[in-house]
């Protein structure tokens, strides 16, 4: 069927005018309202306003215009005889393409409006008749886009102005999931301006693609990036790239992996990250000693691995970074002649983000038919019971409270040696604690002796605090719990080592 008739009320009017007139001079009468009206009659496009179809007054400021069956029976009604005879009966008018998008409730929200003025632009009348274009997609167009103009005005030229059956249906689907998406923002700010369960009954997730990847974590898997609209700051979707080839997928989950670390710590810090588990973290004075020990932990790893700084790069860092072979390196900033460095690496991702605590405080997994939903992860020094009665020195407390830190990062089994604010050894991704802890003090070699020792779970038994003492570790944090906790706690006294009890799991699987 022919577009003889369009309804038009549009808050983003890109592109508005030029499709219009396309419209207008293909014999389209155009129905439109407010602004919309206002900008298509400046631009000496025949149109009519709403309230001259529906004979009532747009009111309520603005909150009841498109509300009314002279519309909406136009939109809905079957093109069949029996449909049609009840228009004609009411004196309604068929519409057959509905160009409708809706109130900018996400850059409302985005620009730190407050909720009045958030609520104002929940947009009501647009949904309504977005879904009700798309329920009788069969016989009315619905657009909810600008860039969407360019593809219906090519599929109306090549049909003598109707529309194809494959683009009623496209443009059904990208209506539903306009509107589903807009409500999912809604929900999302409401519950947090609301104090809302935190685990709702129906979870609405609403998320924007953003660009397509090259592959997923594999060359044969077809992969995109999606973004969350109303973004926390300091994440990684937020990155500013400066230098090099476009992220991969994998790119992607080892760049948020060393983020989170860096973030947990106000010293300079560097991470290195190797298949989403770290090989090197360290703190120091500055973020040149910081790499350097970060580096030194396992350099062999540190080959091809993702980058993050939480200060300022300068060229000392850069020199040791170009040093070696590596994809990513994430920084909040960079000083001219450091980023110049960088970039005599063609191929280096140079990611600019501004590396802080976010606001988002959930942590989503994806299983085969459903999603795990749990708050994130943190990590408090403040609960820990010393079980052997033997206190830390200084500095080993210092360590135990760096090497728990990046341990909750750590793919379990973990476990994390540290000595000077810095990782010696690390054993992550295990499928027992014993190895776990062999690999990592392997890893450490003769560092290993007067280091402290973090473990993401408690020992089931006393062998690996008995490899760790073997080692020369002095002082140990895990969570405790275990059946066995008094054997352990009970080799700990005998080999004086200042065991600590954090009552605190972090598996990270």
């Amino acid at each position: 069927m022919k577009i003889k008739t369009a309804l038009i009320s549009v808050s983003d009017k890109t592109g508005i005018v030029d499709f219009a007139k396309e419209l207008s001079k293909n014999g389209v009468k155009i129905i439109s309202s407010g602004g919309t009206f206002a900008a298509l009659e400046k631009a000496g496009i025949p149109c009519t306003k709403v309230e001259d179809v529906t004979g009532f007054p747009e009111m309520l400021e603005g909150r009841l215009k498109t509300l009314h069956p002279k519309l909406h029976g136009g939109i809905l009604a079957k093109r069949n005889k029996d449909h049609l005879g009840q228009l004609k009966a009411q004196g309604i008018e068929q519409i057959d393409l509905v160009v409708v998008n809706l109130y900018p409730f996400k850059d409302t929200v985005l620009k730190g409006s407050k909720i009045d003025e958030a609520i104002e632009n929940i947009d009501i009348g647009g949904p309504a008749l977005i879904r009700a274009a798309a329920k009788n997609f069969e016989s009315v167009g619905v657009i909810v886009d600008p860039t969407q103009y360019p593809k219906v005005l090519e599929d109306l030229k090549a049909n003598k102005f109707e529309l194809s059956e494959k683009m009623k249906k496209e443009l059904c689907i990208e209506a539903f999931e306009h509107t589903a998406f807009y409500d999912s923002l809604v929900c999302a700010h409401l519950r947090r301006e609301f104090n809302g369960d935190q685990f709702p009954s129906k979870l609405t997730l609403g998320f924007e693609k953003l660009q397509s990847l090259r592959y997923g974590e594999n060359p044969h898997q077809l992969a995109v990036l999606y973004k969350n609209p109303l973004l926390a700051n300091g994440s990684l979707i937020q990155t500013r790239q400066l230098n090099g080839k476009e992220l991969s997928f994998n790119n992607y989950l080892d760049a948020n992996a060393a983020i989170q670390i860096v973030r947990e710590f106000d010293e300079p810090c560097a991470a290195i990250i190797k298949h989403a588990n770290p090989c090197g973290v360290a703190i120091a004075k500055d973020i040149s000693e910081a790499f350097k020990k970060a580096f030194e932990c396992d350099s062999t790893s540190a080959f091809g691995g993702i980058i993050a700084l939480n200060k300022k790069c300068d060229l000392k860092t850069a020199k040791q970074i170009t040093s070696f072979f590596n994809e990513v390196v994430i920084a909040p900033a960079y000083e001219k002649d450091a980023l110049t460095e960088l970039c005599t690496k063609k191929n280096l991702r140079v990611l600019e983000l501004k590396v802080e605590k976010t606001k988002d405080q959930m942590d989503y997994k994806y299983i085969e038919g459903g999603l795990l939903a749990q708050l994130a992860d943190s990590t408090n020094e403040s609960e820990w019971k010393n079980a052997s009665g033997i206190k830390a020195q200084k500095d080993s407390f210092s360590d135990l409270k760096f090497a728990n830190k990046v341990a909750a990062h750590v793919k379990s089994n973990a476990i994390v040696i540290a000595k000077n604010g810095a990782t010696i050894g690390i054993g992550g991704g295990l499928t027992s604690r014993i190895d776990a802890t062999e690999l990592a003090i392997k890893k450490a070699a003769k560092n290993a002796k007067g280091a402290s020792l973090a473990s993401d779970g408690f020992f089931p038994f006393k062998d690996s605090i008995q490899t760790a003492a073997s080692a020369g570790i002095i002082a140990i944090v895990e969570p405790g719990g275990s059946l066995k906790d008094e054997e352990v706690v009970a080799f700990a006294k005998e080999k004086s080592i200042a065991l600590y009890f954090s009552g605190i799991r972090h598996f990270k699987h």
